[in-house]
């Protein structure tokens, strides 16, 4: 086997919060485990978009930093001693009766038993705010990865869903002052946040736009327009588009996968379309299917059990509790 090729028992392919535990609980079964995410840092979105976000909905936790969580389940997938590839993109699948082989963009090919696809939404990229072209790093961000650099500037963000209120939210009491504008009036964000946006300091300006940034070299005024009115300049030193982002499941939509809507289908098992091959977390599809990260740790569990039987034709799906070990 040349340094170009790798032997696993399973190959996980996404390394955020279900990725890792599927790492984990791969080691639990006693299984080689390689993981490959096209990020080069562990932890997928967290990691990319809100290390400093409290987040309310992992068990046992009745609230954990981003970054935290993600810091536990490193530590908890290093007992299975994984093999990381980052900052590497799965392109090619060829399958046999016994194995298959994954093909990265440098060449590198894995050899697994089973794959286990953990891939979130897939390759990210922001949409774009028109009026902040060419401003990027001059004072506009997709991105809030540490709230020190907004101590005591003028904020304002642009986008309605969760991403806009969380860091509207952490921005508020670190800020001078947070202006939050949305083109409509209604949100996509957890009513629970809008609310307490609402009775903060924070300023909502809807149906409206960010049309124009100013500035020599960096953003000090914006412009907004609201339907019906004249735009009006006010200070800014810091923008935040948070209008979404585009998902791309890549190369993983030409293998052959059963995809609805860019998620690919699977069964109760955790099992795709194709022989060897499960998903798990927020990229599957089936009736009733929730998004949220409890629910992947789950179906990560469900997915490397089942698959530890087709690795292992003598194993059995359910491993006995950890208690018990």
């Amino acid at each position: 086997m040349t340094a170009n090729e790798h032997d696993t028992d399973l190959l996980v392919i996404g390394a955020g919060p279900t990725g890792l535990f599927a790492a984990y609980y791969a080691g639990f079964r006693g299984l080689r485990v390689a993981v490959v995410d096209s990020l080069p840092e562990l932890g997928g979105q967290i990691t990319a978009m809100y290390p400093e976000k409290q987040i309310l909905d992992v068990a046992g936790f009745p609230s954990v930093k981003g970054r935290d969580l993600v810091e536990g389940l490193v530590s908890q997938a290093a007992t299975a001693d994984p093999t990381y590839f980052l900052d590497r993109t799965a392109s090619t699948l060829e399958q046999s009766d016994s194995q298959v082989v994954v093909g990265l963009d440098n060449g590198t090919l894995v050899t697994a038993k089973a794959v286990l696809i953990t891939a979130g939404i897939g390759k990210f990229s922001p949409r774009p705010l028109p009026a902040g072209e060419g401003w990027l790093g001059r004072g506009m961000e997709f991105f809030v990865p540490s709230f020190a650099p907004y101590a005591d500037k003028d904020v304002v963000i642009v986008g309605g869903g969760d991403s806009a209120f969380d860091w509207a939210q952490h921005l508020e009491p670190v800020a001078r002052s947070v202006t939050l504008v949305h083109r409509r009036e209604a949100f996509r964000a957890h009513q629970r946040t809008v609310s307490e946006v609402r009775a903060s300091s924070v300023e909502i300006i809807t149906n409206a736009q960010v049309t124009k940034l100013v500035g020599d070299g960096h953003v000090s005024e914006v412009e907004i327009s609201v339907d019906g009115a004249e735009p009006t300049m006010r200070p800014c030193q810091a923008v935040v588009a948070a209008l979404g982002f585009i998902a791309d499941l890549g190369a993983i939509q030409q293998w052959g996968l059963e995809v609805e809507k860019r998620h690919v289908v699977v069964d109760p098992a955790m099992r795709t379309s194709l022989p060897r091959i499960f998903a798990a977390g927020d990229i599957t599809e089936y009736p009733g299917k929730v998004r949220l990260i409890a629910v992947g740790f789950g179906e990560a569990a469900t997915a490397v059990n089942n698959a530890a039987v087709v690795i292992d034709p003598t194993a059995h799906v359910f491993p006995g509790h950890s208690s018990e070990a």
